[in-house]
């Protein structure tokens, strides 16, 4: 079912803007999200809300300058599962990897204000990553897993979820202090595009492909499909940060020949995404079995 039927009353999916899942499937899925910061000199935005990648790309281009990024406070935690908990309401909530953020730890020194009337779920993914498993969370909810048992599942399903990508070019990793200044350089007269990936919370590269990105985007969703030949079918997310149309068509045709999915829904990176990986990158996120 994908409809917003069948939901219980008594528990809320929530989570930090970084699931990237987009307006659509969070108002159909009853999902609430909470935004990062993200500053851009001295002004601060609120991710999704009142900022978007086309700002970041603008941003970056002007100053030569990375936004820096912000978790909520501790405080901001418990003010937002405090109006659910006031309801009656069981909170499970998805925060971004804590490798990555503070943010799962603000959550969960906040919801031990709550007496265990809010789970906190480390993902230990970002983007749609994390998304996979908010929706998880969704489809256990329809089938009236209790919160206990849903924060149970999606905890064994954490190292299971594929959450890699390609990006276009390595300034905003190399901008961040991600990646070295000879691979910066090496990949732009090289034209490399790596193949990034997350394993336990934290990001590393796994492969590079050589050439345009319409070839390295087939090398990787082929490279997928003979990695991962047993795969969680119901859906798959096809995630880009603004990137061409014809790369994302690529990507939609590739997953649909090497891959049977039940879903393929396509998002596009927000803010805090955008402002690590840059315009053009892509990444195929699924549940592995």
């Amino acid at each position: 079912m994908n409809g917003t039927e069948n939901f219980s009353k008594d528990i809320v999916i929530t989570s930090d803007s970084t699931c990237d899942l987009g307006n659509e499937i969070l108002q159909k899925n009853q999902i609430i999200t909470f935004p990062l910061s993200v500053i851009l000199g001295e002004k601060t935005f609120k991710d999704g809300i009142d900022i978007q990648p086309a700002d970041i790309f603008d941003y970056v281009a002007k100053t030569d300058n990375l936004p820096k990024t912000a978790a909520p406070s501790v405080a901001e935690y418990e003010e937002f599962f405090g109006q659910f908990v006031k309801q009656g309401k069981t909170v499970i909530h998805f925060n971004i990897s804590s490798k990555a953020s503070g943010s799962n730890g603000f959550a969960n020194a906040a919801a031990k204000e709550f007496g265990g009337k809010v789970f906190v779920v480390d993902s230990l993914a970002l983007s749609t990553g994390q998304g996979l498993l908010v929706m998880k969370a969704c489809d256990l909810l329809r089938e009236g897993k209790t919160a206990q048992e849903i924060y149970d599942t999606v905890l064994s399903l954490r190292e299971k979820v594929n959450t890699s990508f390609i990006p276009d070019t390595l300034r905003y990793l190399y901008m961040g202090g991600r990646c070295s200044t000879l691979s910066y350089y090496g990949a732009k007269v090289l034209s490399i595009h790596p193949l990034i990936s997350m394993k336990d919370g934290q990001l590393y590269p796994k492969k590079k492909y050589i050439g345009k990105m319409a070839r390295c985007l087939k090398n990787y969703i082929e490279d997928l499909a003979e990695e991962y030949k047993n795969y969680d079918s119901v859906r798959c997310f096809i995630t880009h940060s603004s990137a061409d149309a014809e790369l994302v068509a690529q990507a939609k045709e590739l997953v649909q020949q090497y891959f049977h999915f039940d879903q393929t829904l396509e998002t596009v990176a927000g803010s805090i995404i955008t402002s690590h990986c840059g315009k053009n990158t892509i990444g195929v996120l699924f549940i592995t079995k």
